[in-house]
């Protein structure tokens, strides 16, 4: 026994450090995938996908069918962040303001597609298989699948872009919402295609009140972990390290009650983030903050999963033209149903304009429709409709997001949700001093009243002191003014360099604004000159200019957010 209990475990080590490999190298290739389309203008999550197809199913299959299947809980961690973060951005007042528009927008969206769908692959199925039952019966399920969106790719273009405005508002709430209605028009749909082909499916009244049961429990478990994380979350000050441990706890365990009792795990997380960004907003924006910062491996693992799972090659010419007639009648239908919607509804410009192209990504619900559909009618028409949904998954997936970003850049909310954190990280000590009115410098011997009058023409309250070659050789500040003032006339008679200080702090016009923040701390100064690398004064930058130029940015950009919402 002594000589065996080694063998095990070194197997099981060796099993750990498979599974460590290839979560490592799902990573790395995921984040490579998303790292190089990002370079060339594409979204990052087309960079996720075609990084899963080449080493899944339709490519290299370097991941297997088997480790696909053992990946999936990270799929529905996944999914359950993106409800959780979508939740959040669901207040009530813009649901308030935007619910006629949300209402009427997310019907004919969801509907339009349906019946164009129904109808184009109803006649395409006709007209080569001359059975117009089953072919009506497809139309009708394939039809149904069509009304949903899938929200994990295009919340991944909003956030990549940091949009904001009313289109970005009007997306969040439909790809959150529209899952509900494609159950209700799955259901509909499935029950006249049993009696058209003459299977039996259960009735439309017991799967329309499966689906109230479905959804409403879904809503209220998420509602009772919104409470109970709220709850947790009064008791946490400034803890964050322990606030993102409870909340991703908590979205965990309410995944796997998820899973195991079939609910809607989506729509369970968006609940509880609704909750907390309503009842709990005190604290609610940090803690959103700290989940979102946790969720890019999640999303690249889950991206990669998703374009593994593709199988391109078992797709028959028939099925291909199916796919092919799926596609265009899905893309036509949104784009009507969006636009038909959005100004019957009177919505902004923008959603008007450009919501058409942010809803063509569909996965999620659509494949878990189309294997329902395959156990519904697993003799019929279940196989060819998950092998139309596949297919046709593998292209929305890839132009999806591309669209996503081509409509949210048109609409001109690309970078407007942009806090003073992220200016910290992105701004340069160009950016703070770029429109500051400055003396440039003072001489070394330049008179009291030359000083004075400097003082007067600028906004900043110190400024930088120089030799006959531009030289830094001090700084006078404000202070150093009002000590001069006080002895009278006796201060006509100084120069410059009695009244500066020295100053061996400096600082190059391309420092990073988080780096001369951290020097501010450290010296406890909060003024430093800019010199260029020969070591001529550019001008000076001051802690409160930097806070200036973050609150001017911050208004601008909620200004223009603004902006849209008036067109």
């Amino acid at each position: 026994m002594i000589d065996y209990l080694p063998d095990i475990l070194q197997f099981d080590a060796l099993e750990r450090a498979n599974s460590i490999f290839l979560f490592g190298m799902i990573l790395f290739l995921g984040a490579s995938g998303g790292y190089i389309f990002r370079k060339i203008h594409f979204p990052q999550v087309v960079g996720y996908i075609v990084i899963g197809i080449l080493v899944g199913q339709s490519g290299s299959r370097l991941l297997s069918a088997s480790v696909l299947g053992s990946l999936e809980p990270i799929s529905s961690l996944a999914l359950s962040l993106i409800g959780f973060l979508i939740g959040g951005e669901l207040k009530i007042s813009l649901l308030k303001k935007y619910g006629k528009q949300f209402t009427g927008i997310l019907l004919l969206e969801a509907v339009v597609p349906f019946i164009v769908v129904t109808v184009l692959i109803s006649v395409a199925s006709a007209l080569v298989t001359r059975d117009i039952a089953t072919s009506v019966a497809l139309g009708l399920v394939l039809g149904a699948i069509a009304s949903a969106t899938a929200p994990a790719a295009t919340t991944d273009v909003l956030a990549e872009n940091r949009t904001k405005g009313p289109l970005t508002t009007m997306l969040y709430g439909i790809v959150a919402m529209d899952d509900a209605i494609a159950l209700v028009l799955f259901a509909v749909a499935s029950t006249i295609a049993g009696g058209l082909i003459g299977e039996r499916t259960a009735g439309l009244g017991a799967q329309l009140v499966h689906i109230v049961y479905h959804v409403g429990l879904s809503i209220l478990v998420g509602v009772v972990f919104g409470a109970l994380l709220a709850l947790i979350m009064r008791s946490l000050k400034h803890d964050e390290g322990r606030a993102l441990a409870f909340a991703l706890g908590l979205i965990l365990i309410l995944t796997g009650i998820c899973t195991y009792f079939s609910l809607d795990s989506i729509l369970s997380a968006m609940a509880m983030g609704f909750f907390i960004s309503n009842y709990a907003a005190a604290r609610s924006s940090d803690l959103f903050r700290l989940v979102d910062r946790f969720t890019p491996p999640v999303y690249v693992l889950f991206f990669v999963i998703v374009g593994a799972k593709l199988n391109i090659w078992s797709v028959s010419p028939f099925l291909a033209l199916l796919a092919l007639m799926y596609v265009l009648a899905r893309t036509v239908g949104k784009a009507v149903g969006a636009t038909l919607g959005a100004k019957i509804t009177k919505a902004p410009l923008s959603v008007r304009k450009y919501l058409k192209w942010c809803l063509l990504s569909q996965a999620g619900v659509a494949i878990g429709l189309s294997i329902s559909a395959g156990r519904i009618f697993p003799e019929s028409l279940g196989p060819t409709v998950i092998l139309v949904i596949t297919a046709t998954t593998f292209v929305v997936q890839l132009v999806g997001p591309v669209c996503v970003k081509h409509g949210v850049t048109k609409a001109g909310e690309c970078g407007l949700d942009i806090t003073e954190e992220d200016l910290l990280r992105e701004a340069t000590v160009t950016d703070v001093i770029r429109d500051q009115r400055i003396a440039r410098y003072l001489k070394e011997d330049a008179p009291f009243r030359a000083v004075v009058d400097a003082f007067s023409r600028q906004a900043t309250l110190s400024c930088p002191v120089c030799d006959a070659s531009r030289h830094l050789v001090g700084i006078i500040t404000i202070e150093n003014l009002k000590e001069a003032l006080l002895l009278g006339d006796i201060a006509d008679g100084l120069l410059a360099c009695d009244v500066m200080d020295s100053s061996p702090l400096r600082c190059a016009a391309t420092t990073p604004v988080s780096e001369i923040r951290e020097q501010f701390r450290t010296n406890g100064v909060d003024t430093i000159p800019v010199v260029s690398s020969d070591g001529v004064v550019e001008g000076i930058i001051e802690e409160r200019s930097i806070e200036k130029y973050f609150h001017r940015k911050v208004l601008e950009l909620h200004e223009k957010a603004c902006a849209l919402e008036r067109e």
